[in-house]
């Protein structure tokens, strides 16, 4: 459910005044956003598009927070906002000598292209591109104060925007996988079956390659993100594959809360698109030519998130959202937006692929 607890202006005595308000689907927002929405439907167009325009900036925060901080990838990625005229550049001058060759950075180039290398001399440059968005319906809603639909309209508008910021963080994230060649697997499991074991190897393949030595922190898993129905094999995990403890984290979590459990201090999350013929297993084999082990039916990316070093999402311009004037002839009220973002695995060694 979308929530927008935000500011807006409201007319008192011909002076400005601050109120908040709260707009859902199912819960009733004060009277004061009520007003400011029935006049966004006025049939006198001045006075529909001031207080659509309004509308419009009082959404402009909300939208922010469920957009860059509701989805599944910036609990990954580092948002870096950059000031007007800065350069998302990041030196490499900070790694140790001697081991420059073993860096390598991907990022996404935006506009549906597929994420590539991207080092350039002395420093990784990642390209920001913009992403936008729109929605609208028609104006009797407004002008009705038919707020539930408004309010869904507005949690379409902030899905989309998520949606294709999942999409390039993980799209980004699966490249530097695949160009790492890198495949971990459980060669004693059945096809399909999610183990202990894998996990295990998963963590000394990440501890070996991840670069470092005992004394400046090699790679460490951290995090692994697999399908819904990896997470159902665990679910069925005995007592001699999973302490009581362990079991019953797993029998009340709940979908939509925190990393379901951890498995050699290893925290798992299940990702919707992840899975046999999903749309991210889709990505990693088709456009991005990855392979699963021989007889294996599912992929599993691991992360270092603990290194907290390599992924980053330079935010050149936040969600900002705007009234569309055009269409108040055609008795519709609409809002779009637009944002410039970009994202980048600074070292690619952060990131391992495993199949089951």
């Amino acid at each position: 459910m979308l929530k927008f607890t935000s500011t807006f202006q409201t007319l008192t005595s011909n002076k400005l005044t601050i109120g908040e308000y709260n707009m859902s689907i199912k819960q009733r927002p004060s009277e004061e956003f009520i007003s400011l929405l029935k006049r966004s439907g006025s049939s006198d167009k001045a006075i529909a598009i001031e207080a659509q325009r309004e509308i419009a900036k009082a959404l402009e925060t909300p939208l922010r927070e469920g957009v860059l901080f509701g989805d599944i990838v910036t609990n990954i990625y580092e948002a870096m906002p950059l000031e007007p005229g800065a350069t998302p550049e990041f030196p490499l001058d900070l790694l140790a000598p001697g081991t420059e060759g073993e860096h390598i950075a991907y990022t996404n180039p935006g506009n549906g292209r597929i994420p590539e290398r991207h080092v350039e001399g002395d420093y990784v440059m990642i390209n920001t591109y913009g992403i936008s968005s729109s929605i609208d319906y028609l104006l009797k809603y407004a002008r009705e104060a038919n707020w539930n639909v408004v309010g869904r309209a507005m949690q379409v508008l902030e899905a989309s925007f998520v949606k294709k910021i999942n999409d390039d963080g993980w799209h980004t994230l699966l490249a530097a996988a695949v160009d790492r060649n890198i495949l971990v697997f459980d060669a004693d499991a059945a096809a399909g079956q999610f183990t202990k074991r894998l996990v295990s190897l998963m963590k000394t393949v990440m501890r070996r390659n991840g670069g470092g030595n005992s004394v400046t922190a090699p790679g460490r898993l951290s995090d692994l993100y697999l399908s819904p129905e990896a997470i159902e094999d665990i679910r069925n995990w005995g007592v001699d594959q999973l302490d009581e403890v362990s079991r019953r984290e797993i029998y009340v979590a709940n979908d939509d809360g925190p990393s379901l459990t951890r498995i050699f201090g290893v925290n798992l999350h299940d990702v919707f698109e992840f899975g046999d013929g999903q749309e991210y297993q889709t990505y990693f084999t088709g456009d991005l030519g990855g392979s699963l082990a021989s007889s294996d039916v599912e992929l599993v990316i691991g992360l270092d998130q603990g290194a907290n070093d390599s992924f980053v999402m330079p935010v050149k311009k936040q969600v900002e959202i705007y009234e569309d004037e055009g269409l108040h002839r055609h008795q519709r009220q609409g809002y779009y937006g637009w944002a410039e973002i970009g994202f980048g695995v600074l070292d690619n060694r952060r990131v391992l692929a495993g199949s089951f």
